[in-house]
């Protein structure tokens, strides 16, 4: 199936009110109330621990919810999945796989059949071809078309990246969410993979949810961000919240945001993780 059987609605891509969610048993987030609207692209920061992974498992219905509500594409999570591409935490491809980028683009569309019918019938025959047109346009638009004959094991981090994005796509999701997609990239490839989910959040009109650590590769394309930390929730411009007060009144305690003369963000004093934007590419 290429095509997303869920209408489009002028409900939100994604609403959260008053959620309250807890992991054994431990708060992690309160009272949180978030919208997302459709061709949004909106990073989620925060600190470890900070509850960023378990907000984006509780959008996708994975988590329950201790209190509160969550609606996607106007809809309870469950229900919703047909609209959501989802990419998680990054797993590095061995050098011996020898999957093809392109097969592995397919097994987006592909990973929840069983079988492959003896005889096609027309319709089959014009539902295959919809979908190798589907994949090679997504291919395309993520540039991964002069590799992704390629076997997977043999790309970069970079290329494996764009073709793993290309694989959520496939099947024209209204919401995508990404879990640090960025994390263990080089700092070019994290400039260029952020430019790439700009521009296909505003081609193919979808919401992104992008999980991140650092806001820096980022900020040139953010519509807004979520900050999370102390159970709390922060959501606006990367300027408005990404400041002294802002972040001070979230952690309760003093946080200096300084900004280097190369233009990047250092958030100092966060009282959880000895963690600031930026400290994982120096």
């Amino acid at each position: 199936m290429t095509e997303i059987a869920l209408p489009r609605t002028d409900a939100p891509a994604v609403a959260l009110r008053d959620v309250t969610l807890r992991l054994n048993g431990r708060p992690i987030l309160s009272e949180v109330t978030l919208t997302i609207g459709h061709g949004e692209f909106v990073a989620v920061l925060g600190p470890n621990g900070a509850g960023k992974s378990t907000l984006m498992r509780a959008i996708l219905g994975l988590v329950p919810l201790a209190a509160g509500s969550v609606d996607v594409l106007g809809r309870p999570p469950q229900q919703a999945r047909g609209g959501i591409g989802y990419l998680p935490q990054r797993q590095s491809f061995d050098a011996a796989t020898r999957v093809r980028g392109v097969d592995l683009v397919t097994l987006g569309l592909d990973g929840a059949r069983w079988g492959v019918p003896v005889t096609l019938t027309p319709r089959a025959r014009k539902r295959r071809r919809d979908e190798r047109r589907r994949v090679d346009e997504v291919i395309e638009l993520v540039g991964a078309a002069p590799y992704a004959d390629r076997a997977i094991g043999e790309l970069s981090g970079g290329e494996q990246q764009r073709l793993l994005i290309a694989t959520a796509l496939v099947r024209r999701p209204r919401l995508l969410i990404l879990d640090e997609p960025l994390d263990s990239l080089d700092l070019p490839n994290q400039a260029a993979v952020a430019g790439l989910i700009r521009r296909i959040s505003s081609a193919e009109d979808v919401a992104v949810l992008l999980v991140a650590h650092d806001v820096n590769p980022l900020a040139a394309y953010l519509d807004r961000v979520v900050y999370l930390a102390g159970g709390r929730a922060l959501c606006g411009e990367v300027e408005e919240v990404i400041n002294a007060e802002t972040l001070s009144d979230l952690y309760g305690t003093r946080i200096e945001v300084l900004r280097t003369s190369d233009g990047r963000l250092v958030v100092v004093g966060q009282p959880e993780a000895p963690h600031h934007h930026g400290h994982r590419h120096g």
